[in-house]
């Protein structure tokens, strides 16, 4: 028996749960009251990678055996995936991290200059090695929320602004569960968005950095997302000078057209995470939180929405990532 549902949270954890839900046949609705998405979701800001052994090299072996099924699961969906694998180089003294880098990703292949031109032809001679990864993908972030939100609203599942009803509720509302969830923190991220047509790339480019891995990001037509800073707070409206210029830097390092880009957006968000950097699944005064996806919310959505429908749907309890608790 299926049942009926309300998400609280329209992002990608929202969005994801609600196709899981709804492709098992239950009645759904979303329930966000900024509406569809936009700037206000930390999802809109996302980089779009779905780079399993990238994450991998800091993050828990769980992340990256369910990462892993992302790419299928977003095209499954309807979603663009493109998969060109992820370059990842370095630059001056950072070089040695490419080494550290190659030991925790066994799947990474190590590139020599002509190797890196053969692969990325704007890069020959920027950078003097690299790893390539091949079995990893991207998608566009704000075009794939925009299409899934579309897909369910023609598959029946409804949208609305204000919670209604009865139905049992979960909540996918990152940030902003804080209120229930006092272990809850912010991650704090700054992006930027830049037109540089004099600069073309296949697949996203990782830059080793000291304090946070930094990453450009084709979106088509000339226009790349540079992200993103990883910062100890909950702020979620101030961009920071030190990051920007970071960020810029860091474009500018890697190819000196990026100094001539337009700049047409900063982006700042807090991504929900608990302590240890993990999401959770956790079923608390009659209802179900599924949050903490940190840095990783398209790599790891799908997985949380699957685990999530197997438990109040069939009553599976999910092998990971689950907790109960009596307090509110």
């Amino acid at each position: 028996m299926s049942g009926a549902f309300t998400i609280l949270g329209g992002g990608v954890c929202g969005l994801a749960m609600a196709a899981e839900l709804s492709a098992r046949g239950a009645q759904v609705s979303v329930v966000d009251p900024a509406g569809a998405p936009g700037e206000h979701a930390c999802s809109w800001w996302a980089g779009g990678m779905l780079a399993p052994e990238c994450e991998g090299v800091s993050a828990d072996p769980e992340i990256v055996r369910r990462g892993r099924l992302a790419a299928d699961w977003w095209a499954g969906q309807g979603a663009t995936v493109i998969r060109n694998g992820t370059l990842v180089v370095a630059l001056g003294r950072d070089l040695s991290e490419l080494t550290t880098f190659a030991r925790r990703a066994p799947s990474a292949i190590g590139l020599s200059k002509d190797e890196i031109g053969a692969l990325e032809p704007h890069l020959a001679g920027q950078v003097p090695k690299a790893l390539f990864i091949e079995d990893e993908a991207h998608l566009d972030p704000r075009q794939t929320l925009m299409r899934l939100r579309d897909w369910l609203a023609g598959q029946g599942v409804s949208f609305t602004t204000v919670q209604a009803g009865d139905a049992r509720v979960i909540d996918c509302r990152g940030l902003a569960a804080r209120d229930s969830l006092s272990d809850l923190r912010g991650v704090k991220g700054e992006m930027l968005v830049v037109r540089c047509p004099d600069v073309r790339l296949c697949r996203p480019v990782r830059l080793l950095h000291p304090r946070f891995p930094l990453y450009i990001v084709p979106r088509g037509d000339g226009v790349f997302m540079l992200g993103a800073t990883q910062i100890e707070s909950g702020d979620r409206r101030r961009a920071t000078l030190r990051s920007v210029m970071e960020l810029m830097n860091a474009a500018y390092a890697l190819h000196p057209a990026f100094g001539e880009a337009e700049l047409l957006e900063i982006g700042v968000d807090a991504r929900p995470a608990f302590s240890d950097n993990q999401p959770r699944i956790r079923q608390m005064s009659g209802r179900i939180y599924a949050n903490g996806l940190f840095r990783h919310g398209f790599l790891l959505a799908p997985a949380l929405a699957r685990m999530t429908a197997d438990l109040v749907i069939d009553g599976t309890t999910p092998e990971v990532w689950y907790e109960t608790c009596c307090e509110r």
